[in-house]
């Protein structure tokens, strides 16, 4: 839940960035209609390095894992 909030609060703010940006004309129109489409590209970026982190972190189970093993060799034996 705690992503969800955060990444809500990020596309508001940055939608109130871009919305002020196009009232103030600090920055001409044509680059500031390209912001939506860098936001997107941000925050896919912003998920990939997520996922990433997440799989760098991954837990490793040894216990599980030799259960895993042995259920493995038994289903072998049941096959035969």
């Amino acid at each position: 839940m705690k992503h969800v909030v955060k990444i809500l609060s990020l596309l508001v703010a940055v939608s109130a960035f871009w919305i002020a940006l196009l009232q103030a004309a600090i920055i001409p129109r044509s680059h500031t209609w390209l912001l939506p489409i860098y936001f997107v590209v941000s925050l896919g970026c912003y998920g990939l390095l997520m996922v990433g982190i997440g799989l760098m972190q991954f837990p490793t189970c040894p216990r599980e894992a030799v259960l895993l093993q042995h259920d493995i060799a038994e289903a072998r034996l049941f096959k035969r």
